[in-house]
């Protein structure tokens, strides 16, 4: 199996479990060994008393994104540490994409920063999580 045919087979059996970022719309684009692409339209029940999309949702997009780029190698991989920078208000209406890259894995930490854009582009929110990888793996051995 290649690394990206692994990738994809660890993200068809997480995603068949993730009643989270599925009941949220969320739609998983691609997935790549270090890499994922998840879309999510911001939807009237996503916003605020500003009339804006809650910073919630983003971060839970952006953090499903980097669950999907760190879990590509078939070993049980969570988050350690997480922070996001909202840059620009998402509307209601807006597609949402978040684009994961691996950027460090060394032994069992990892680095990935995860951009998330609006359907013309603007970047919304910068987020970079830390995963660690933890006993088990995804597919069966």
């Amino acid at each position: 199996m290649t690394p990206n045919e692994l990738a994809n087979a660890c993200a068809q059996r997480m995603w068949s479990q993730d009643t989270a970022s599925q009941k949220l719309g969320m739609r998983l684009d691609l997935v790549e060994s270090g890499r994922s692409i998840i879309t999510m339209a911001v939807v009237d029940t996503m916003t605020n008393g500003h009339g804006i999309c809650h910073g919630g949702y983003i971060f839970t997009l952006a953090d499903s994104a980097f669950a999907f780029a760190c879990n590509t190698y078939n070993q049980v991989t969570v988050a350690q540490h997480c922070s996001v920078t909202f840059l620009a208000p998402a509307q209601l209406g807006d597609m949402l994409t978040a684009t994961a890259q691996e950027r460090s894995r060394q032994g069992r930490s990892g680095l990935y920063d995860v951009t998330v854009k609006n359907q013309d582009g603007k970047v919304i929110a910068e987020f970079r999580g830390n995963s660690r990888t933890t006993k088990g793996t995804i597919l069966p051995e």
